[in-house]
Protein backbone atom coordinates (compact mmCIF):
# COMPACT_ATOMS: atom_id res chain seq x y z
CA UNK A 1 0.00 0.00 0.00
CA UNK A 2 2.99 2.73 0.90
CA UNK A 3 4.34 1.60 -2.76
CA UNK A 4 1.27 2.91 -4.72
CA UNK A 5 1.06 5.87 -1.94
CA UNK A 6 4.67 7.04 -3.21
CA UNK A 7 3.80 5.91 -6.84
CA UNK A 8 0.86 8.05 -7.20
CA UNK A 9 2.88 11.37 -5.41
CA UNK A 10 5.43 10.76 -7.75
CA UNK A 11 3.27 11.13 -10.39
CA UNK A 12 1.61 14.14 -9.43
CA UNK A 13 4.76 15.79 -9.01
CA UNK A 14 5.50 14.86 -12.48
CA UNK A 15 2.72 16.38 -13.57
CA UNK A 16 3.12 19.45 -11.26
CA UNK A 17 6.04 20.46 -13.11
CA UNK A 18 5.16 19.52 -16.77
CA UNK A 19 4.51 23.52 -17.50
CA UNK A 20 7.82 24.57 -16.25
CA UNK A 21 9.03 21.71 -18.32
CA UNK A 22 7.40 23.06 -21.63
CA UNK A 23 8.67 26.32 -20.32
CA UNK A 24 12.26 25.55 -20.19
CA UNK A 25 11.20 23.32 -24.25
CA UNK A 26 10.42 26.89 -25.45
CA UNK A 27 6.83 26.87 -24.93
CA UNK A 28 4.42 29.24 -24.22
CA UNK A 29 1.10 29.42 -22.14
CA UNK A 30 -1.94 28.81 -24.34
CA UNK A 31 -4.73 31.54 -25.05
CA UNK A 32 -8.26 30.64 -24.28
CA UNK A 33 -10.31 29.75 -26.96
CA UNK A 34 -13.67 31.53 -26.84
CA UNK A 35 -15.60 28.62 -26.86
CA UNK A 36 -19.12 30.04 -27.56
CA UNK A 37 -18.04 30.22 -31.59
CA UNK A 38 -18.49 26.86 -31.48
CA UNK A 39 -22.30 27.51 -31.16
CA UNK A 40 -22.13 30.29 -33.55
CA UNK A 41 -23.83 29.33 -36.82
CA UNK A 42 -21.68 32.21 -39.26
CA UNK A 43 -18.50 32.03 -36.96
CA UNK A 44 -18.58 27.64 -37.88
CA UNK A 45 -19.60 29.11 -41.96
CA UNK A 46 -16.60 31.68 -41.65
CA UNK A 47 -14.68 28.69 -40.22
CA UNK A 48 -15.64 26.27 -43.14
CA UNK A 49 -14.67 28.98 -45.59
CA UNK A 50 -11.47 29.85 -43.96
CA UNK A 51 -10.38 26.11 -43.79
CA UNK A 52 -11.36 25.04 -47.83
CA UNK A 53 -9.04 28.32 -48.71
CA UNK A 54 -6.03 27.89 -46.34
CA UNK A 55 -5.99 24.59 -45.20
CA UNK A 56 -7.34 22.01 -47.64
CA UNK A 57 -4.67 22.55 -49.85
CA UNK A 58 -2.09 20.05 -48.05
CA UNK A 59 -4.13 19.06 -45.26
CA UNK A 60 -7.05 16.71 -45.52
CA UNK A 61 -10.20 16.10 -43.51
CA UNK A 62 -10.70 12.60 -44.35
CA UNK A 63 -13.43 11.50 -41.67
CA UNK A 64 -15.78 14.63 -42.77
CA UNK A 65 -18.23 14.17 -45.75
CA UNK A 66 -19.08 17.82 -47.63
CA UNK A 67 -22.59 17.56 -47.05
CA UNK A 68 -22.56 17.70 -43.36
CA UNK A 69 -21.93 21.30 -43.69
CA UNK A 70 -25.70 21.13 -43.88
CA UNK A 71 -25.46 20.91 -40.33
CA UNK A 72 -24.39 24.45 -40.19
CA UNK A 73 -27.13 26.01 -42.58
CA UNK A 74 -25.36 25.39 -45.67
CA UNK A 75 -27.54 24.20 -48.47
CA UNK A 76 -25.70 21.78 -51.31
CA UNK A 77 -25.29 24.17 -53.58
CA UNK A 78 -23.80 26.60 -51.66
CA UNK A 79 -21.13 24.04 -50.37
CA UNK A 80 -20.85 23.06 -54.20
CA UNK A 81 -20.32 27.00 -55.20
CA UNK A 82 -18.17 27.97 -52.24
CA UNK A 83 -16.29 25.05 -50.48
CA UNK A 84 -15.64 22.21 -53.43
CA UNK A 85 -12.49 22.49 -55.22
CA UNK A 86 -11.14 18.69 -54.92
CA UNK A 87 -14.43 16.95 -56.11
CA UNK A 88 -17.58 17.63 -57.98
CA UNK A 89 -19.41 15.12 -55.47
CA UNK A 90 -21.01 16.87 -52.45
CA UNK A 91 -21.01 13.23 -50.57
CA UNK A 92 -17.10 12.73 -50.94
CA UNK A 93 -14.56 13.17 -47.91
CA UNK A 94 -12.40 16.09 -48.03
CA UNK A 95 -9.06 14.95 -49.30
CA UNK A 96 -6.22 16.39 -50.87
CA UNK A 97 -4.31 15.70 -53.68
CA UNK A 98 -1.00 16.20 -52.68
CA UNK A 99 1.17 13.45 -52.63
CA UNK A 100 2.33 12.42 -49.29
CA UNK A 101 5.77 11.40 -50.11
CA UNK A 102 5.92 14.98 -51.84
CA UNK A 103 5.13 16.58 -48.83
CA UNK A 104 7.55 14.96 -46.52
CA UNK A 105 10.06 16.10 -49.03
CA UNK A 106 8.90 19.87 -48.77
CA UNK A 107 7.73 20.39 -44.66
CA UNK A 108 9.75 17.01 -43.10
CA UNK A 109 6.74 15.09 -42.36
CA UNK A 110 3.34 14.63 -43.85
CA UNK A 111 0.79 16.90 -43.07
CA UNK A 112 -1.46 15.71 -40.62
CA UNK A 113 -5.26 15.06 -41.30
CA UNK A 114 -7.20 17.71 -39.82
CA UNK A 115 -10.45 15.62 -39.17
CA UNK A 116 -9.75 15.22 -34.79
CA UNK A 117 -7.00 17.32 -34.65
CA UNK A 118 -8.76 19.95 -32.10
CA UNK A 119 -9.65 16.82 -29.67
CA UNK A 120 -6.32 15.26 -30.11
CA UNK A 121 -4.41 18.28 -29.26
CA UNK A 122 -5.77 18.33 -25.32
CA UNK A 123 -3.10 18.64 -22.78
CA UNK A 124 -2.97 19.37 -18.90
CA UNK A 125 -2.27 22.97 -20.84
CA UNK A 126 -5.31 23.34 -22.09
CA UNK A 127 -8.23 22.01 -24.84
CA UNK A 128 -6.90 21.15 -28.42
CA UNK A 129 -8.82 24.27 -29.41
CA UNK A 130 -6.75 26.29 -26.84
CA UNK A 131 -3.60 25.24 -28.62
CA UNK A 132 -5.05 25.87 -32.18
CA UNK A 133 -6.00 29.24 -31.06
CA UNK A 134 -2.78 29.95 -29.96
CA UNK A 135 -0.49 28.29 -32.57
CA UNK A 136 -2.36 30.04 -35.28
CA UNK A 137 -1.23 33.45 -33.63
CA UNK A 138 2.23 33.39 -32.54
CA UNK A 139 3.96 32.85 -35.57
CA UNK A 140 6.66 35.10 -36.51
CA UNK A 141 9.36 35.68 -39.10
CA UNK A 142 12.82 33.66 -38.42
CA UNK A 143 15.28 33.29 -41.23
CA UNK A 144 17.23 30.57 -39.93
CA UNK A 145 14.50 28.13 -40.73
CA UNK A 146 13.83 26.85 -44.03
CA UNK A 147 10.80 27.83 -44.53
CA UNK A 148 11.14 31.11 -43.06
CA UNK A 149 8.92 30.55 -40.05
CA UNK A 150 8.86 29.74 -36.52
CA UNK A 151 5.88 29.56 -34.29
CA UNK A 152 6.44 29.65 -29.98
CA UNK A 153 3.72 27.68 -29.17
CA UNK A 154 5.00 25.23 -31.54
CA UNK A 155 9.38 26.08 -32.28
CA UNK A 156 10.94 25.35 -35.09
CA UNK A 157 7.96 23.77 -36.43
CA UNK A 158 7.91 22.74 -39.98
CA UNK A 159 4.31 24.37 -41.15
CA UNK A 160 4.70 27.93 -42.92
CA UNK A 161 2.95 30.10 -42.13
CA UNK A 162 -0.40 29.89 -44.54
CA UNK A 163 -2.34 32.96 -43.08
CA UNK A 164 0.44 35.20 -43.27
CA UNK A 165 -1.25 37.42 -45.74
CA UNK A 166 -4.32 37.87 -43.28
CA UNK A 167 -1.73 38.91 -40.03
CA UNK A 168 1.37 39.95 -41.88
CA UNK A 169 4.30 39.46 -40.86
CA UNK A 170 5.86 39.74 -37.47
CA UNK A 171 9.24 39.36 -35.79
CA UNK A 172 9.57 38.20 -32.39
CA UNK A 173 11.43 39.75 -29.42
CA UNK A 174 13.42 37.90 -26.78
CA UNK A 175 15.21 39.35 -23.85
CA UNK A 176 18.63 37.18 -22.36
CA UNK A 177 17.53 36.43 -18.83
CA UNK A 178 19.04 34.29 -15.87
CA UNK A 179 17.81 30.84 -15.80
CA UNK A 180 15.91 30.40 -12.34
CA UNK A 181 17.18 27.60 -11.71
CA UNK A 182 20.69 27.92 -12.68
CA UNK A 183 22.19 31.41 -12.37
CA UNK A 184 24.90 30.79 -14.31
CA UNK A 185 23.10 30.17 -17.18
CA UNK A 186 20.92 32.49 -19.21
CA UNK A 187 18.16 32.03 -21.49
CA UNK A 188 15.79 33.67 -24.24
CA UNK A 189 12.36 35.12 -22.83
CA UNK A 190 10.17 35.84 -25.32
CA UNK A 191 9.15 40.21 -24.78
CA UNK A 192 6.71 40.53 -27.82
CA UNK A 193 6.01 40.62 -31.46
CA UNK A 194 7.17 43.45 -33.66
CA UNK A 195 4.82 44.18 -36.95
CA UNK A 196 7.31 43.90 -40.10
CA UNK A 197 4.30 44.57 -42.79
CA UNK A 198 0.61 45.24 -42.57
CA UNK A 199 -1.74 42.31 -43.28
CA UNK A 200 -4.84 42.67 -44.68
CA UNK A 201 -6.33 42.14 -41.25
CA UNK A 202 -6.45 44.10 -38.44
CA UNK A 203 -5.30 42.81 -35.06
CA UNK A 204 -8.33 41.58 -34.01
CA UNK A 205 -9.89 40.88 -37.27
CA UNK A 206 -6.98 38.47 -37.59
CA UNK A 207 -7.80 37.11 -34.05
CA UNK A 208 -11.54 36.96 -34.80
CA UNK A 209 -10.99 34.83 -38.32
CA UNK A 210 -8.66 32.41 -36.41
CA UNK A 211 -10.87 31.98 -33.96
CA UNK A 212 -13.65 31.16 -36.27
CA UNK A 213 -11.24 29.16 -38.40
CA UNK A 214 -10.51 26.48 -34.87
CA UNK A 215 -14.43 26.78 -34.40
CA UNK A 216 -14.97 25.74 -36.89
CA UNK A 217 -12.05 22.62 -36.37
CA UNK A 218 -13.69 21.80 -33.06
CA UNK A 219 -16.89 21.22 -34.73
CA UNK A 220 -15.52 19.09 -37.35
CA UNK A 221 -14.17 16.93 -34.48
CA UNK A 222 -17.86 16.01 -33.01
CA UNK A 223 -20.31 17.38 -35.41
CA UNK A 224 -22.62 16.42 -32.92
CA UNK A 225 -21.46 17.76 -29.67
CA UNK A 226 -24.64 19.64 -29.08
CA UNK A 227 -27.09 16.60 -29.93
CA UNK A 228 -24.73 14.40 -27.78
CA UNK A 229 -25.24 17.52 -24.72
CA UNK A 230 -29.08 17.25 -25.45
CA UNK A 231 -29.26 14.09 -25.07
CA UNK A 232 -27.39 13.80 -21.67
CA UNK A 233 -29.27 16.63 -20.15
CA UNK A 234 -32.56 13.95 -20.78
CA UNK A 235 -30.42 10.90 -19.51
CA UNK A 236 -29.46 12.57 -16.29
CA UNK A 237 -33.44 13.87 -15.80
CA UNK A 238 -34.74 10.33 -16.58
CA UNK A 239 -32.16 8.62 -14.35
CA UNK A 240 -32.95 11.04 -11.84
CA UNK A 241 -36.48 10.04 -11.95
CA UNK A 242 -36.11 6.63 -11.66
CA UNK A 243 -33.50 6.62 -8.92
CA UNK A 244 -36.35 8.20 -7.10
CA UNK A 245 -39.13 5.83 -8.22
CA UNK A 246 -36.83 2.41 -7.43
CA UNK A 247 -35.97 3.83 -3.77
CA UNK A 248 -39.75 4.02 -3.15
CA UNK A 249 -40.55 0.67 -4.59
CA UNK A 250 -37.61 -0.40 -2.51
CA UNK A 251 -39.41 0.88 0.83
CA UNK A 252 -42.82 -0.71 -0.58
CA UNK A 253 -41.27 -3.97 -1.31
CA UNK A 254 -39.54 -3.80 2.34
CA UNK A 255 -41.88 -2.53 4.34
CA UNK A 256 -43.16 -5.38 6.08
CA UNK A 257 -39.91 -6.77 6.71
CA UNK A 258 -38.08 -6.32 10.10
Amino acid sequence: MKKLIYSLLASLMLLAGAPAARAAEGGIAWDKFPVSRVTDIAALQNGAKLFVNYCLNCHSAAFMRYNRLRDIGLSEQQIKDNLMFATDKVGETMKVSLDPKQAKEWFGATPPDLTVIARSRASHAGTGADYLYTYLRTYYRDDTKATGWNNLAFPNVGMPHVLWELQGQRAAKFIEEKDPHDPSKTQHVFAGFEQLTPGKMSPQEYDNAVADLVAFLQWMGEPVQKQRVRLGVWVLIFLGLFTVIAWRLNAAYWKDVK
